[in-house]
This record gives C-alpha cells, sequence and structure tokens, in this order.
C-alpha cells in the first residue's frame, strides 16, 4: 500500500506536469498573437505603399480606412506609373486596341460621355482575352491599365487562398470593396481558366465557396457608379466555367499574327538595332510564318546575339579590355543572322513544315 509520501509525491508530480501545460499554452497563444498582429501590419504598409505610389495622398489613404482583407489585396496593385507598356508597344493588334478604347477605356474613364444611353452604353463587366500563347494577353492588359490610368490589382490566386475555413470569402469580399473605393479599378487575372475551371462535384468545398462568392459579388456591380472591370486572360476557353463566360460578354480573340502583323511586330522590335544594308524586314516576316509574338522577339533576341558572339570570338579576353576604351563596334544584323539560328526558333514545331503544330483551337468567335 502506498504510503503517504509516495502520494504527496505523485500529487506534485500532477500539478507541476498541469502548470507546465498550461505555461506552455499561454506561451504559444502569445507566440502566434504576435505573429498574427505583425502580418497584417506589414501587409498594410506593403499596400499603403503601393497605394502612394498610385497618387493617393496620406489624407486618402486615412479616408480609404482600409479593414485587414483589404490591405491584403492593396498588396496586389499594379501602380499605373510602374507599367512601361502601352498601346504604341505593341504591334499588329490594332483592331482590338481600338475595340477596347471604345468599349472598355473611354466608359471607364468618361462614364458622362456614355450616361445617355444608361446601362446600355456603361463599361462591361468582363473581358476575356483569349488565344494562342505568347500573343500578346498580358501585354494588352497592362497597356489597358496605363491608358485607362485606372487601379490595376493583379490578382494571382495565391492571394484569394488560405488556411483558414471562411478567409478566402472575406478576401473575395475585401477584393471587390476595395475595387470600389479606388474605381475606376481593373481586376486582373490571368489564366483565369485555373481560377474558374467549369465545376463538378470533385470540387473542394472551399474551392465552391470562392467561386459563389466571386460571382455573387461581381453580379452586385450593376450599379450605374461603380466602374469595375474584371479581365481575364487564357490560352484554354473552353475550360472556364459557363456562369463566368456569361459575366464576360465581351471576349477578343489573339490569334497568331498574319504577315501584315509580324511586319508591324518586327519593326517595333527592331527599331533600336543596327540593320545591314538592304535587310528586308518584309522578308523576315514572310520567312517567320506561324510564329507568335514571343516567338518573334526570342528569334530576334537569338539573332542579335550573332554578332556580339562573333565579336567576341575575335577579340578574345585581352581584345575586350581594349576594345571597351575604343568601343564596342558590331556589326550591323543581317537576314543571315536569323537563318542560324532557325533551330532554335522552331524547336517547338514541326522541324519538316516549318509551322506551328496546331495546339488550341478557338471555338468562341
Amino acid at each position: 500500500m502506498p504510503s503517504q509520501r509516495d502520494v504527496g509525491r505523485v500529487v506534485m508530480d500532477v500539478a507541476f506536469f498541469a502548470a507546465s501545460q498550461v505555461a506552455l499554452y499561454y506561451a504559444l497563444r502569445y507566440v502566434l498573437s504576435s505573429l498574427s498582429e505583425t502580418q497584417p501590419s506589414k501587409k498594410k504598409e506593403k499596400g499603403e505603399s503601393l497605394l502612394s505610389q498610385s497618387g493617393l495622398t496620406k489624407e486618402q489613404l486615412a479616408a480609404l480606412d482600409l479593414d485587414e482583407y483589404e490591405s491584403t489585396i492593396a498588396g496586389e496593385i499594379i501602380p499605373p506609373a510602374s507599367i512601361d507598356t502601352t498601346f504604341e508597344s505593341i504591334g499588329g493588334l490594332d483592331d482590338i486596341i481600338s475595340s477596347l478604347r471604345e468599349t472598355v477605356i473611354y466608359p471607364l474613364t468618361y462614364p458622362e460621355l456614355f450616361a445617355a444611353g444608361g446601362s446600355l452604353l456603361a463599361a462591361p463587366r468582363g473581358v476575356l482575352l483569349y488565344g494562342h500563347p505568347g500573343c500578346g494577353k498580358t501585354m494588352l492588359a497592362k497597356a489597358l491599365a496605363k491608358e485607362s490610368g485606372a487601379t490595376f490589382i493583379n490578382l494571382p490566386l495565391s492571394s484569394l487562398t488560405s488556411k483558414w475555413f471562411g478567409e478566402s470569402n472575406k478576401l473575395v469580399a475585401g477584393l471587390f470593396s476595395l475595387a470600389r473605393k479606388l474605381q475606376p479599378s481593373i481586376i486582373f487575372i490571368d489564366e483565369i481558366d485555373s481560377l474558374f475551371r467549369e465545376r463538378s462535384q470533385a470540387d473542394h468545398e472551399v474551392t465552391g465557396m470562392l467561386k459563389a462568392e466571386f460571382m455573387t459579388l461581381w453580379d452586385g456591380l450593376t450599379s450605374g457608379t461603380d466602374r469595375i472591370l474584371v479581365l481575364g486572360a487564357t490560352n484554354r476557353p473552353n475550360d472556364i466555367d459557363p456562369a463566368i463566360l456569361r459575366r464576360m460578354p465581351k471576349r477578343f480573340a489573339i490569334r497568331l499574327p498574319n504577315l501584315e502583323q509580324r511586319v508591324k511586330i518586327l519593326n517595333l522590335m527592331l527599331s533600336h538595332t543596327k540593320l545591314a544594308p538592304g535587310f528586308s524586314i518584309d522578308e523576315l516576316a514572310r520567312r517567320a510564318d506561324g510564329l507568335s509574338g514571343s516567338d518573334l522577339k526570342e528569334t530576334c533576341r537569338n539573332a542579335a546575339m550573332v554578332p556580339v558572339r562573333e565579336f567576341m570570338r575575335e577579340q578574345g579576353g585581352s581584345g575586350l579590355e581594349a576594345a571597351k576604351r575604343d568601343g564596342f563596334k558590331i556589326r550591323p544584323l543581317e537576314l543571315s543572322d536569323f537563318a542560324v539560328h532557325d533551330s532554335h526558333a522552331y524547336a517547338h514545331v514541326d522541324p519538316t513544315k516549318k509551322a506551328p503544330v496546331p495546339a488550341f483551337v478557338e471555338s468562341l468567335d
């Protein structure tokens, strides 16, 4: 039978163990609360910094009175001053640019001009840019933000996800409330098919709630005073949920550039490059049939490296130091430089036909 001393020892051990567990609980609670207080403050500072770069004063920032979720979304704002892409720097998409000016930019920036037509002339709630990869969809989005002067919210999927149940819905609500406070606003979602893929029974509950919350708040943009545009870009439009497509009545197909468009693109890309006498951009554009704008850029980059590579091999290490003092004299770019890199430019296409293998079929014309 245990003695009184043994019983007392057991009681003391239990008391010390309980006390240590209570101390550990409060210590962990303190650490977690400190982290939760520090993280929002950092996000708030980042958001306020970006908003100040957009031209808002401290008084205007204070008047916005952003909550925790709005501050988190504010960290995804791209100030128009930091965007160096304009419509003039995009070649071969003149018709689409003209339509974007008339149907998006002017209704967003000059709502009074379209007030006579009521809701019929208001800016669309959603615009979809779709087509072959590398044809300028993201460049168009940047130029649209630059030209319109609107608040440009670049929305990555990670900014709407959270490990806490229900937080994603609050972040979506914060997104639209922030866009309403800073209107005119453009919410840009690149690769929108990854976020708004067609719903199915296999979807996680949180994903379904996020989509439903987003569409509900999106439908709330029916007031004539709201100047908020959701802009999406994708090369897989058939994967997008039909309910999302319904909310994007303006759809622009960005196709592979034709000969005339390739000439304009190459003129822009080679405008600051020294070309050899008799260099024919028209001939280069003809040979580049089937390439996207991104492919043309990489082709020009590879070709521009040929004269530089030749110069480095001719001069060697010591010769480069001497040439640096006298100034580097690189020969002009020749049409043959592009032929050298045909294998690189067409690495992803059929080498026998020198034409891209079709990977995307447009069905939203």
